[in-house]
């Protein structure tokens, strides 16, 4: 069975730009969390208990490590981009792979967690990125594109803690073959 063809111009970019950086990995330093951090993304889950531990031990001179979503969670390393610099979606282009300049919109189809190890407080941490998919759809509101993303948090021995698996989902932003 042969797949339907792309009829927006806008989703046939997607495509092309995506098949050529699937692979492609590219790394971030995400730098050097520390127990102050990982107890201010606690105290957002309203996590005391957590917070109460993670002083205890940093107190007593051993090591803390880092709630279990900590690094899933984390959207960037970066400061954020000013609200100007944001798409009309709402994401920053860095988290909006292949579509820059592109009249398309995105939701986020769905993401998976596998946890190997949590970081350890002081341990520099770098974030490895790449378009691993690429798939043309359609479904009963129109056409439209499925990304692969995933990225994988490594400790300085270049050992996994996390990977992150993520599907966005790209339309066409004028209607497309509607």
């Amino acid at each position: 069975m042969t797949a339907p063809a792309v009829s927006s111009p806008a989703l046939e970019e997607v495509l092309a730009r995506a098949r050529e950086l699937i692979g492609q990995w590219r790394d971030e330093d995400c730098g050097t969390p520390t127990v102050k951090d990982f107890c201010r993304y606690a105290a957002a889950l309203n996590d005391g208990e957590y917070i109460r531990r993670a002083r205890a031990l940093e107190a007593d001179g051993r090591p803390v490590e880092a709630p279990d979503l900590f690094l899933a969670a984390t959207m960037s390393w970066e400061d954020g981009p000013p609200e100007d610099e944001l798409r009309p979606d709402g994401l920053a282009q860095r988290e909006s792979p292949c579509t820059e300049g592109l009249a398309v919109r995105q939701v986020h189809g769905g993401q998976s967690v596998r946890l190997v190890r949590p970081p350890v407080a002081g341990t520099r941490i770098t974030a490895t990125r790449a378009v691993v998919s690429a798939r043309h759809k359609h479904g009963r509101s129109g056409e439209f594109v499925l990304l692969g993303v995933r990225t994988r948090f490594l400790s300085p021995d270049g050992s996994e803690l996390t990977s992150v698996d993520e599907t966005i989902v790209v339309l066409d932003a004028t209607g497309g073959d509607r």
